[in-house]
C-alpha cells in the first residue's frame, strides 16, 4: 500500500496542481524572485484559496527576498513549506480515544458529506479493532438513518434508530449511548441532522442532544467534531463559527479534499477557528479517510 504522502499526491491531485505546480511554472528557466514574481505568487496563493494566509506568507517572503535569502526555485519552496506548515501547529498523529465508551458527536451543515464521513469514521475504528456502535440521530432524513444501517450490516457494526418520522433525535443519541455501554463499546458515533447555521431551532437542538449525551454517560461527548466541505473553500469559515457558538467543537474533519483545487483553505480554517483538524476525506470509498498529518499534507500539496 503507498505510504501516505503518496496516497495525499495523488488524492489531492488538483490543490497540488494549483500550488506545486504553479510554483514551478511561475519560477521556471530560473526566473528570480522579484516584485513582480510575488505578485504573481500572491495570486496564485488566493487561487488556491489560502485567503488572508496569502497575503501573510507573501509579506514573508518578500522579506525574504530583500535580505537575498530566496534564491532559485528551491529556495522558495523550502520557504514557503516552512511558513505553511507553521500554520498547521497541532500535535502529529492520530488522535487517543482514552475513554471507552468515548462518544464522537459529528455534526455538519447540509451536503457536507457527514453521514458518509460517520460510515468512514466507523469503518477506521473498526479496522483498528475497535468495537463500534451508531447512533442514527438523524431523524430529519430518512434516507441517513437508512445510509448508515445498510453500512452497519455490510460490515458488522451495531446501530441504534427510530423507525418512527420525525422521532425525538436526542432521544436516539440517549439510547444509543445505553446501548453502547451495555454492549461493550469502545466508540459510539452519533450522526446528526445536517443543518443550515441559519437554522436558530435545529442549533439549538445540538446543543439539547449534548446535553442529553452527558445525561447517559457523565463527560460524553468526549468528542465533538465539525465537518466541513473542502470545496466549499473559504465560505465554510462563517458555517463553522456558528457551530462552535452553539456546541463545544473539539476538531474539525474535511471533506470531499479531493474534489477541489481550493484545498489551500484549510489554512485559514484552521487558523481561523483554531480547532485542529482531525481528519480529512480524499475520495468517496469507506478507506479514504486519512488522520490529518499537517508535515505530509503540505509536502502533497507544494513540495516537488
Amino acid at each position: 500500500m503507498p505510504g501516505l504522502l503518496d496516497r495525499l499526491k495523488a488524492r489531492l491531485g488538483r490543490t497540488r496542481s494549483s500550488l506545486s505546480d504553479g510554483l514551478s511554472a511561475l519560477l521556471r528557466g530560473g526566473r528570480a524572485m522579484d516584485a513582480e514574481a510575488l505578485t504573481e505568487l500572491e495570486a496564485m496563493l488566493y487561487g488556491a484559496d489560502l485567503g488572508p494566509v496569502a497575503a501573510e506568507v507573501t509579506a514573508e517572503l518578500a522579506r525574504l527576498h530583500g535580505r537575498g535569502e530566496l534564491k532559485g526555485d528551491e529556495a522558495v519552496r523550502t520557504a514557503l513549506h516552512g511558513m505553511l506548515l507553521g500554520k498547521l501547529q497541532q500535535p502529529p498523529g492520530e488522535l487517543t480515544l482514552p475513554d471507552s465508551p468515548s462518544v464522537i458527536l459529528v455534526v455538519g451543515v447540509n451536503g457536507s458529506g457527514k453521514t458518509t464521513t460517520v460510515a468512514k469514521l466507523a469503518h477506521r475504528f473498526q479496522e483498528s479493532g475497535k468495537r463500534v456502535l451508531l447512533g442514527a440521530a438523524d431523524t430529519f432524513r430518512a434516507a441517513a438513518a437508512d445510509q448508515l444501517e445498510i453500512w452497519a450490516e455490510r460490515n458488522g457494526a451495531e446501530i441504534v434508530r427510530s423507525r418512527q418520522d420525525g422521532a425525538d433525535p436526542a432521544a436516539v443519541a440517549f439510547d444509543a449511548v445505553k446501548a453502547g455501554r451495555a454492549r461493550g463499546s469502545d466508540v459510539i458515533l452519533i450522526d446528526t441532522a445536517g443543518r443550515l447555521h441559519t437554522q436558530k431551532n435545529l442549533m439549538e437542538e445540538l446543543d439539547k442532544i449534548r446535553r442529553v449525551l452527558g445525561k447517559a454517560l457523565p463527560g460524553a461527548p468526549h468528542e465533538t467534531w465539525l465537518v466541513l466541505d473542502g470545496t466549499n473553500g473559504q465560505n465554510a469559515i462563517q458555517q463553522a463559527r456558528l457551530f462552535t457558538d452553539t456546541v463545544d467543537v473539539t476538531g474539525l474533519i474535511i471533506a470531499k479534499m479531493d474534489g477541489t483545487a481550493r484545498g489551500g483553505a484549510l489554512f485559514t480554517i484552521r487558523e481561523a477557528l483554531n480547532l485542529p483538524v482531525r481528519y480529512i476525506g480524499t475520495g468517496e470509498s469507506l478507506e479514504l479517510l486519512e488522520a490529518f498529518d499537517p508535515e505530509a499534507f503540505v509536502a502533497a500539496i507544494l513540495d516537488r
